[in-house]
C-alpha cells in the first residue's frame, strides 16, 4: 500500500498492514523562560523548524513561536519517539539559532518539554489555538480568530494548566510532575 498520500510525505517502510496516525501537541521553552524571540527571530525559527520537521519525514501541521515558548503540532512518525522527535527538534534548532546569529549571545531552550497527544476529532480545534497563541498571549481572542470561543478558551485553559504543572523548577532540578506517574518522590521531602 502507498503511505505517501498521507500528509504528502514519502513513505517510509512500514508493513502494508499497518498504519499510524498519532497527533501530537508539543511544547517547550527558552531557558528560563526568557523572553528571546522577538517577532522577526520567531518567524525565522518558526520556518526553521517546518522545513527541519520535513526533512526527517515528521509532518508539522502547524507552529508557533512565542518571545519564551513553542507550540507544535505533528504527527508522530512509526520510527521516533517523542522525546527522539524533541531532541532533534531542540537541538538542531538552537544550534541554528546560534550558528545563523539570530540572536544576540548564545541561546538555548529550557530543560523539558510538554506533550499532549491529540485526537484526530480535536486537530482542527488544536490547529485554531495554536495559530491564535498572539491572540491568547497578547490579548483576549477573538471569535474571528477560534470559531468556537469557549471551546478554544477551555483548552488553552488545560493547556497552561498542563504546561504550568510540569515547568521544570529552578535549582532542585525537580519536576512539578506528579509522583508515581512521571517521577518518584525523593526520601524525606514533602509534596
Amino acid at each position: 500500500m502507498d503511505m505517501s498520500r498521507f500528509n504528502g510525505l514519502p513513505s517510509l517502510r512500514m508493513s502494508v498492514h499497518s498504519y499510524s496516525r498519532c497527533w501530537v501537541h508539543l511544547i517547550w521553552g527558552t531557558l528560563n523562560r526568557e523572553k528571546l524571540l522577538h517577532k522577526q527571530a520567531a518567524a525565522r525559527l518558526s520556518r526553521y523548524l517546518s522545513e527541519y520537521a520535513d526533512t526527517k519525514s515528521v509532518y508539522m501541521k502547524i507552529n508557533y513561536v512565542n518571545a519564551d515558548h513553542v507550540h507544535a503540532l505533528v504527527d508522530l512518525s512509526t520510527n521516533l519517539s517523542i522525546e527522539e522527535l524533541m531532541q532533534l527538534l531542540k537541538g538542531s534548532s538552537s544550534h541554528w539559532v546560534n550558528v545563523n546569529n539570530i540572536l544576540q549571545g548564545k541561546f538555548a531552550w529550557g530543560r523539558g518539554y510538554g506533550a499532549f497527544s491529540v485526537s484526530e476529532s480535536n486537530v482542527a480545534q488544536v490547529a485554531a489555538y495554536i495559530a491564535g497563541q498572539e491572540n491568547i498571549i497578547g490579548c483576549a481572542p477573538s471569535r474571528k480568530s477560534f470559531g468556537n470561543l469557549s471551546s478554544a478558551m477551555a483548552y488553552a485553559g488545560r493547556m497552561r494548566k498542563a504546561v504550568e504543572t510540569a515547568y521544570v523548577h529552578r535549582g532542585g532540578g525537580r519536576t512539578g510532575l506528579k509522583a508515581g506517574v512521571n517521577e518518584s518522590v525523593p526520601s524525606g521531602s514533602s509534596r
